[in-house]
């Protein structure tokens, strides 16, 4: 395992490690402890930073929150007046390093324990896998603070569990505990207390066996193709399917398949 603190301001608030035989998964962990890893501007910008700069051998990332909690949303300390033209600027700073998490150029899993509350919620909706522990807990209290969603949540959240639950978390404060976050659509896996790393990371480890193309359409083709009319996504889809299969590597593993070389789809 290789570690490394990112040499700037926010060093302190978020590290970076690799592991694997080739290095090929990046452990990105949120380490505001004493702040329940709640979210500075900072701290997505180093995030931000950290997706546009991973290290070439990387072929997966789990992102997971150091001490007791994954991440209890926005740091209401630095929260600031602002106009409107700076508050949309603002939300757009978040967009930007969020979409580095969910269009970057590897797969994400998140490992959920404690709270995922407010803009941790949202960090954990721009993954693509999410593992979850039972001391998880879901919310949404921006409604009773005054304020909205505004690191891309209203987008993705509702695609995990629909719009009626968000609006009912917003409005209401509702807050949905592992297990019944687990069956409204939080989290994909659910596992004991204390073991949501280690999952992620097998996880991890699995997910960087795949050929690159094929996790990278899976990642910037797929949500897109969800959204486009059928007659449209049809398309999109035979284009990439196209595209994947033409990899060396591709070809290379259908033969081997053919050849009787690959592991057969069995019961888990």
């Amino acid at each position: 395992m290789n570690s490394k603190t990112l040499s700037n301001s926010t060093s302190s608030d978020i590290q970076l490690d690799t592991r694997g035989d080739h290095q090929e998964v990046a452990v990105i962990r949120l380490s505001r402890v004493a702040k329940r890893n709640a979210l500075s501007d900072g701290l997505i910008l180093a995030l931000r930073d950290i997706f546009e700069n991973l290290p070439a051998t990387v072929r997966a990332a789990v992102i997971h929150g150091e001490g007791a909690h994954f991440c209890a949303g926005l740091d209401l300390g630095e929260l600031q007046e602002r106009d409107a033209g700076q508050g949309m600027h603002h939300s757009r700073m978040w967009h930007a390093a969020l979409e580095r998490v969910q269009f970057g150029p590897v797969p994400v899993i998140a490992a959920l324990h404690g709270a995922v509350v407010g803009g941790g919620l949202e960090l954990a909706s721009a993954c693509h896998i999410r593992v979850a522990d039972e001391s998880t807990f879901y919310a949404l209290p921006e409604g009773s603070r005054g304020i909205f969603v505004g690191g891309g949540g209203s987008v993705r959240i509702p695609k995990l569990i629909g719009v009626a639950r968000m609006t009912d978390m917003m409005l209401t404060g509702r807050v949905y505990n592992a297990q019944d976050g687990e069956r409204a659509g939080f989290a994909q896996y659910l596992v004991p207390e204390g073991q949501a790393l280690a999952k992620a990371l097998e996880l991890a480890v699995r997910v960087a066996q795949n050929a690159p193309l094929t996790n990278y359409a899976l990642m910037h083709a797929l949500p897109r193709i969800a959204e486009q009319p059928a007659d449209q996504g049809y398309l999109t889809e035979s284009l990439m399917a196209a595209i994947v299969q033409s990899a060396p590597e591709a070809k290379q593993r259908v033969q081997a398949f053919l050849d009787g070389k690959a592991n057969k789809v069995a019961k888990s």
